[in-house]
């Protein structure tokens, strides 16, 4: 009861005495009869500061990101092409148990999904199973025929997955999708811890939070257990497509954070099937290579004859076994949306598990029964392109005008194999601070997996809100920002 209590306080109390409690599920106000200590902690610590004050705050935030070069680009805003993710500086706090039950969600679908890229690369189990349909797989622009038969390191294809996690009205952790080619946000996951105790050290002193530091210690290692067999202190770089490149912060943090030289393609040379690096003191052996250029462009012998960006004979030095590429090429068949409905079947399949989390009904349109629910019902769901990111190029059904929904309906009826649909689920929200002061905006979490000889989960994640008011788009591209993701240690 003495819990109740406090919680009741806290939200009267400073920045949330105008905080309208939604009808969603709060990630800091809904939490049932019993209320965790330390979030009880911080809604207490919050409700003494005032919106003057974290208003100042935050303005230092942005000052300091710009100063620390902490942007992205948006290359369709000619006017603002680096621009800061916008920060919020009241957190988002997952409680010990609840990340512990996401941690082994992610690392059974991490399994599952590496299991899978080895099957339908080699004896195809599934697909003569009839499990999921061949021409899903087989036909999947992601999917490279320069893999076929290939044997990967640990038969690890996925060494840095990302997946995108979001609650619903219940507070149930549902999987929105997962990112298995170039999974980007980890650097703000950390920069925004780094960001939260040096503006709010007020708000997390004393607080049992898990560290996000030693994800560089951890990736170096994950890309090392899986460099090629017999070699010693295996040489590691990144490969990033250059400074115009819009995650090209992340790059440089990244290569910063594991101790590995950034290189670009022309860096890099293949002699004899060996990948090397040119340096000021001649050739040095190159063993494994986090990579964030996409398949099309890393090798102009074998895909992309166009490519300035890659490296000519890199894939058949790969397919040799004498370089290990993060994450494998042709990956991007296991992240494609409409495989991503078959995923509790393939968990099933290949670890015999009922899946951990749980996943958003999705609806196949290049099936005939997709297709027909989906055009039945478009103004009630989310359609989305099977190979978009960012936000780009989805319909939100409930939020869209008449036009909007005949075009779209157009779309579907020329390419339907491009689309799927979901229902519109209730995105959890978070108070957020907002031109009108503290307010609920929806959120999603990314958490971020490495997999070497085994899979690690970063504890914490990044949070993304969607700041305009009634959004359901968190993506920085489309104007989200990101929360400080507190996970509790106890």
């Amino acid at each position: 009861m003495k819990s109740n209590v406090l919680h009741s306080q806290a939200q009267e109390a400073g920045i949330f005495s105008a905080y309208h409690r939604p009808e969603f599920f709060c990630e800091l106000m809904n939490r049932g009869e019993d209320l965790p200590e330390a979030l009880r902690q911080v809604q207490e610590r919050l409700a003494h500061f005032d919106i003057k004050e974290l208003r100042h705050r935050t303005a230092n935030a942005e000052t300091q990101l710009y100063r620390l070069g902490i942007t992205f680009t948006v290359y369709s805003d000619r006017e603002a092409i680096d621009r800061v993710l916008p920060f919020d500086v009241i957190p988002r706090v997952l409680t010990a148990e609840e990340w512990a039950f996401i941690e082994r969600g992610v690392q059974q679908r991490v399994k599952a999904i590496n299991m899978f890229l080895w099957d339908i690369y080699h004896d195809r189990k599934i697909l003569q199973d009839g499990l999921i349909p061949a021409d899903l797989v087989l036909k999947n622009a992601n999917y490279c025929q320069a893999m076929v038969g290939v044997d990967v390191p640990g038969g690890v294809y996925v060494h840095i997955n990302g997946t995108d996690l979001i609650r619903d009205r219940s507070g149930r952790f549902l999987v929105l999708e997962d990112n298995a080619r170039t999974p980007s946000g980890v650097s703000y996951v950390i920069e925004n811890r780094h960001m939260m105790l040096r503006l709010m050290p007020d708000l997390a002193s004393g607080m049992p939070l898990r560290s996000v530091e030693d994800y560089g210690l951890r990736l170096h290692r994950a890309l090392c257990d899986v460099a090629p067999e017999g070699v010693e202190n295996p040489q590691v770089v990144l490969l990033s497509p250059g400074i115009y490149n819009s995650a090209y912060f992340e790059h440089v943090f990244l290569a910063r954070e594991m101790g590995v030289p950034l290189v670009e393609g022309r860096d890099l040379l293949v002699e004899n099937h060996h990948v090397y690096m040119r340096t000021v003191a001649g050739l040095r052996p190159v063993h494994s290579i986090y990579r964030r250029i996409d398949d099309a462009f890393l090798d102009p012998l074998a895909f992309n004859p166009e490519s300035l960006l890659g490296v000519p004979g890199l894939v058949e030095a790969y397919r040799r076994g004498n370089v290990t590429i993060a994450n494998a090429l042709g990956t991007g068949v296991a992240d494609d949306k409409a495989v991503y409905a078959y995923m509790p079947r393939i968990i099933r399949y290949y670890l015999d598990e009922e899946p951990i989390l749980g996943s958003v009904e999705t609806h196949i349109c290049a099936e005939p029964e997709g297709l027909a629910f989906t055009l039945a019902n478009l103004e009630k769901l989310v359609v989305k392109p099977v190979g978009e990111s960012g936000g780009y190029g989805l319909l939100i059904g409930p939020h869209a005008t008449e036009s909007e929904l005949e075009d779209f309906r157009q779309r579907l009826l020329d390419n339907p194999s491009n689309y799927i649909s979901q229902p519109v689920i209730d995105l959890s929200v978070a108070p957020t601070l907002c031109d009108a002061g503290v307010e609920a905006r929806h959120v999603d979490l990314r958490p971020f997996a490495l997999t070497g000889k085994s899979t690690w989960v970063l504890p914490g994640g990044l949070s993304r809100v969607a700041l305009r008011k009634g959004s359901l788009v968190v993506n920085s591209s489309q104007g989200g920002g990101s929360k400080d993701t507190w996970v509790m240690s106890v």
